[in-house]
Formats: C-alpha cells, structure tokens, sequence
C-alpha cells in the first residue's frame, strides 16, 4: 500500500483542481505545486509549498524549467530500497507519493489552431512528461494523475482504503500514463511532419495510439473476436461519434455496411436513400421527399434489400419509418430520427437504429489497411468533381436529363466495389453489377439484376469506375436499352470505345477520374 504524505501538482487544466486540492487537504497531505498552479490554488485558500523552495532555483526561460531539477525527480523516482532512502535523507529530500500533473494542450492550441511552428513549439510540453513519466516508472511508490476525470475515483478509493493507495490501483493509472505521453508525443510528431505541407505528403512514419470504444458482437464472422478502436484523445471525429439508439450490439460487418451506407447518401443535398448488401448498393435513389426516396431505393433490388443496411441524409420522418418497418433491416443510420418514428421503429427488435451528423464525414481522412505485417496508407477518396471538368467524346450531346443522371449515378459508382457498373434512371438504380473480374460481366450482372425486377433498361444511363477496356461492354449496354455513358477514359482502346458508342446513337463523357473501391 502507498501511504500519501506528499503531492505535487503541476496543472493547465485546473478544472476541478481546487477541490480536489481541498480533499487531500483533509488527509494531512502536503501540497508541493509551482507557477500558475501554485498562484491559483493559494488564491482559493489551499497552503502551498513551492517547488522553487525546495529546489532553491526561481523558474527561469521564460516558464520552460520549473521542475527539471535533480531534488524534484528524486522525490519521485525514490524507491523502497534502503539505499534510496538513504540518498534521499543525505539530499535533505522527502518523497512524493503522488503526482498530478496534465500537458500543455498542443492538440486544442498548436494542432487545431493552425498555429506556425514558431509559435506551437511553446505549446510542446517537456518538464510535464518527464514528471508524469517518472511517477508511472515508480508506480510501486507513487501514483501518477493526468486528468480531472481521474480525481473523484481516486479520491473515493483513498477514502476507501483510510489514506492509502494499492499498488494494483496505481498501476493501471501509470498504463494510463504512458498511453497519454505516448499519444502526446506521437500528435507532436505528425504535426512536425505534416506543418508546411498542405496536406500533400503522407508522413515517414506513423505513430498511432488507439483506444479501445467497444467489443463488437463478432468479427466478420462469428469464429472472429473483434472490437472497435478510435484515436486516443478527447477530440474524436467521424464515426467514433456514432450513437446506437435501439437494437443489439453492432458487428464487424455492420459497421463496415454502415459506414459504406452513409459515405454514399451523404453525396447528395436533395432527400437520399441507399440500401447497402455486403458494401454494395442494391438500391440508391433521390426524391423530393424521404419517402419516395426510400421507396424507389427499394424498387432497385427488394430481394437483396433483406437483411441490408439502410442510410438516409435526412431525419426519418413518420410516414418512412411506417415504409420501412415492414421490411426486415439489420440497421438504419440517419442525421436524427422524430419521437413518432423512432417508436414505430423501435417494435422491430433485432433492428439497430444509429445517428451521425452528417457533418462528421465532410473531411477526407487517411485510409490504413493491414495486410500481414505491413500497413497500406492512402487519402480517403473525397475528390470534389465538377461537370465542367468532364469532356463529351461522342458525336452525341447528352440531353438535360441525361447530364442530371449521370452526375447521380456517377455518384453512386463511386461506392460500388470494382469492376462497377450502375443503370439509373430518375435519379434512382435500376441495376448494379458489383465486384467482378471483367468489366462486361459487370454490365450483363447489372442488365440481369434489372431483368428479375421486369425493369425496362430502355432510357437509362451507365456509369462505370474504370475505363472500357474493349468495346464489349459498350455493345452489351446498348443492347439493353442504355442511352447514355459516364466512365473516365484513359483505355488504349478509348477510340474503338467511343466508335462503339457513337454507333449505337450513344452520348459519352469522360470524367477523367477513376474510382476503384477494393
């Protein structure tokens, strides 16, 4: 057991300071503090001894040391032994049993703010770690404290235990220590790697610190133990904000089939819709309204609809939600759900209702992907595409309506696992063919799907990830009835590609951006 005699506290965050200062004040436990933290806590009445009495040095650079000193960190790297204990006496020093110490906050000042590394560098902690470091090191001994939220347990375990402090409770916070200087310092890092470079570089290296959020049911299947981790820190972005409002806990594939399900209704303003199967779209569709989106989201493939995830980019209203519930769905993500809604959807048991803020997708990220021992790291695949980028090959203009249906479906591609191919009409998919190892297979899967739906593919628009690498797949299109073509060029074929197209009375655009999804 650690018996508390001694404290020192070294703080930027004061939140909850004072009276956590107070508390110990009431087992008899000496105060050790300096600078602004020693000046705040004297201003609400709690004795303080100051570092600079103990160590004989004012603080000097401006703040930079304070406690870098030699009687500082024998105080807390002490330990039992005899011989420590000896040199502390020699030394005139007494120990510390517990250390309270949080960062300078580079993240929220330096990181989030923009700042020039001039300034951020002001903002790069080092007595701080080096305490807190020191006190986990000697956890036998002390106990190390890095945020407020830590206070109030530690408090109740010292009432619990008169004073005194087990050994198993101060090690699992010096774990918790290390983590937090090893996030601190990996930020540090990133922000020197990245400073200056606008985003255009990936880093030499790649320190990342996860915590855990939450076991997951299973991994992809049942066999797999899995979980789900976030960024270490408290400013946690995207789906790490997911909240789950009903249903059972979420699984591997459901948090993939999610997030795919709304990346993909988030590319649009109007009122969208996307029923998701294993990553892919069965069913995508816009509206003037949330219900008749849904509703011709599940005309594009009601069959592979069972069982599949849905995403809206509006709050569910009542009448959706009546649509919905007649379909069996693993999960539906939404911005937010009305009261009336979330109740007619909640009668559903097995059924996940999630909400996110659209806004927590807006940002590109970093990709990572593992793959037996090596880590493959790539941008998020957010390119703004405008129509003015695009070029028109074919003798054929596209009409109006026809530019309105390719920028949907171009869209939805986009989130189709390669080789893609979609048919839409009316802002709404007609046929997907997903994943495949040739590009015409992927256009005779799509012409199959909407043939089991006795849709009629006359007047719709084709949109594909990648070039046409032969003209089969043009001719396999306008067989069926496709008026218009969406793909990016840049095949050693593109002329027999485009005389295809011109043939068969076709209009073609080349985006000049390609979009495989693996």
């Amino acid at each position: 057991m650690i018996n508390l005699k001694r404290v020192l506290i070294s703080c930027w965050n004061k939140d909850g300071l004072v009276e956590f200062a107070q508390a110990l004040q009431e087992w008899n436990i000496e105060i050790v503090s300096s600078g602004g933290t020693a000046d705040h806590l004297r201003r609400h009445d709690v004795p303080v001894t100051t570092v600079e009495s103990i160590t004989g040095y004012p603080s000097i650079l401006g703040g930079r040391v304070k406690t870098l000193h030699p009687l500082i960190h024998a105080a807390i790297l002490a330990g039992g032994s005899p011989e420590h204990q000896e040199e502390l006496q020699q030394l005139g020093v007494e120990p510390f049993q517990l250390v309270v110490v949080n960062l300078y906050p580079f993240v929220n000042e330096a990181v989030e703010k923009g700042l020039p590394l001039s300034e951020a560098i002001e903002y790069i902690d080092i007595g701080g770690p080096a305490m807190l470091r020191a006190a986990a090191k000697n956890y036998q001994q002390v106990v190390p404290l890095f945020h407020p939220h830590q206070y109030q347990p530690f408090l109740n375990h010292l009432k619990e235990h008169q004073g005194k402090v087990e050994e198993t409770f101060s090690r699992e916070y010096a774990r918790e220590a290390f983590l937090y200087t090893t996030w601190y310092d990996s930020q540090v890092y990133l922000y020197f790697s990245l400073e200056g470079t606008a985003g255009e570089e990936l880093p030499e290296a790649l320190p990342m610190v996860l915590q855990k959020k939450e076991d997951l049911r299973y991994g992809e299947n049942p066999h797999q133990p899995a979980a789900v981790y976030q960024p270490y820190g408290e400013n946690c972005s995207g789906f790490a904000n997911l909240k789950q409002l009903w249903g059972k806990p979420l699984s591997f594939n459901n948090y993939v089939d999610v997030h795919a399900a709304y990346s993909l209704v988030l590319e649009f303003k109007e009122p969208a819709v996307a029923i998701i199967k294993h990553t892919n779209p069965c069913g995508a569709a816009l509206s003037d309204s949330l219900t008749e989106a849904y509703q011709k989201a599940l005309r594009g493939d009601p069959v592979s609809a069972f069982g599949g995830i849905v995403a809206l980019n509006q709050p569910v209203d009542t009448s959706t939600a009546r649509e919905m519930v007649n379909v069996f769905f693993e999960c539906i993500i939404a911005p937010d759900f009305e009261p009336e809604a979330l109740e007619i959807l909640k009668s559903k048991k097995n059924l996940r209702l999630l909400t996110l803020s659209p806004d927590e997708l807006q940002s590109g990220e970093l990709q990572l992907k593992s793959l037996s021992g090596v880590y493959l790291l790539q941008e998020e695949d957010t390119v703004q595409e405008h129509r003015d980028e695009w070029m028109v090959v074919t003798e054929r203009q596209p009409d109006s309506e026809e530019w309105k249906e390719l920028d949907f479906a171009w869209k939805v591609c986009k989130h189709v696992k390669s080789n893609a191919i979609v048919f839409t009409r009316d802002c709404e998919i007609y046929g997907v063919g997903a994943g495949q190892m040739s590009r015409v297979d992927s256009v005779r899967i799509a012409a199959m799907k909407a043939e089991q739906q006795h849709r009629d593919l006359k007047g719709c628009v084709m949109a594909s990830d990648a070039f046409f690498p032969f003209r089969d797949g043009i001719d396999e299109a306008a067989r069926v009835g496709i008026t218009a073509v969406i793909q990016p060029g840049g095949s050693r074929r593109d002329a027999e590609v485009i005389a295809a197209a011109n043939e068969h009375q076709m209009s073609m655009v080349f985006t000049g951006k390609r979009h495989f999804k693996h």
